[in-house]
């Protein structure tokens, strides 16, 4: 038995497996509508992993242009105008971050 909260038009909006505060009833755990809301959920958590991947890619990167350049394979003016454009942004803003967390460990480290 899975417990549920539904909206106005009957679609699940919370499933548990445990009794909770405003839950509308319960459902057959085997049911098409249960199977069908924990595969949502299973394609919600697999959404979210490749979203954060894909942050953790772009640093991957940007390092990786950053060091064809830094080995002369790839110059900046190689990428399209866009492109340029972007890590120039992303890095004046890491180094804006960079320069606020300098500040922040000073401050720090004069009061201890």
């Amino acid at each position: 038995m899975l417990y549920v909260k539904r909206d106005a038009h009957g679609n699940l909006l919370r499933v548990e497996q445990v009794p909770f505060e405003d839950m509308d009833g319960g459902i057959d755990a085997a049911s098409p509508e249960a199977l069908a809301w924990k595969a949502g959920q299973a394609a919600q958590s697999s959404l979210l992993q490749l979203r954060q991947s894909d942050l953790e890619m772009i640093r991957v990167l940007e390092d990786l242009i950053y060091a064809l350049i830094d080995k002369g394979v790839l110059r900046i003016t190689d990428l399209p105008e866009a492109a340029q454009a972007k890590l120039a942004g992303r890095s004046r803003a890491r180094d804006a971050l960079q320069g606020r967390q300098r500040l922040l460990d000073e401050e720090d480290g004069g009061l201890i």
